[in-house]
């Protein structure tokens, strides 16, 4: 990946890059952070009588092994609903979990659990925790009530609405302001909250930058061409 297709990013003095297709990755310690692949969240609307092509899963897992391959990181760190939800691990196909189980032997797996997946599957590879931290940086699922310095983490699914000269655009985001960010939700079937819904009250000091997800490269938007951040 030409390093001008990703954002650079600076959380609590540390330099990561953005990459297009939604990942993280921290060049000093080698690591790929990815968000919300909600696995066979297809499968589980159709299971309550909601018909969705059931290929989410397998398109998840292609981008995030393209990824994986672009960067070859040391470790790689899932941020939370990883799986849409607990039952998620029955109604997988058994290829898919193969290629989960294949590419958790890549390097080392962190799966942080998320609100939808408190209990991850069985044989998934990797190691299982609430939450972890390496130097200045913690990563965990949801935002916290704290001050989020050196916070990373998902959940909101951020999407930005960018105003430009003739139309206006709704795209993923990266969001944060240099204390905290917020990774795009990385699922092939998961949808995007806007980042000035009240949801992101007092997460950041001042407004927030956001990091646009183009189809080639990652966008660095100011705050006064989002629509309604202020």
């Amino acid at each position: 990946m030409r390093p001008e297709t990703c954002a650079q990013i600076e959380i609590k003095g540390e330099a990561l890059l953005g990459d297009p297709a939604g990942a993280l990755y921290w060049p000093r310690e080698d690591i790929l952070i990815v968000s919300d692949l909600h696995f066979e969240k297809g499968s589980s609307f159709a299971a309550k009588g909601q018909m969705l092509p059931p290929y989410d899963t397998r398109a998840t897992l292609k981008a995030l092994a393209a990824a994986i391959e672009v960067h070859a990181p040391a470790r790689v760190i899932a941020l939370g609903d990883s799986f849409h939800d607990t039952d998620a691990g029955a109604r997988i196909a058994q290829e898919d979990m193969e290629v989960i189980q294949r590419l958790a032997k890549l390097c080392d797996w962190i799966w942080i659990t998320g609100n939808h997946d408190e209990i991850l599957p069985t044989g998934i590879g990797g190691r299982v925790t609430d939450e972890f931290s390496m130097g200045s940086l913690r990563f965990r699922h949801e935002p916290s009530s704290e001050d989020g310095e050196g916070e990373i983490c998902g959940h909101l699914h951020p999407c930005a609405i960018v105003r430009t000269r003739s139309r206006r655009l709704r795209r993923r985001c990266f969001v944060g302001d240099g204390r905290r960010l917020i990774l795009p939700a990385f699922g092939a079937f998961t949808g995007g909250l806007d980042i000035a819904d009240e949801a992101y009250d007092n997460l950041f000091e001042g407004s927030p930058t956001a990091w646009v997800l183009g189809k080639e490269r990652v966008y660095t938007i100011p705050s006064h061409r989002l629509v309604g951040v202020v």
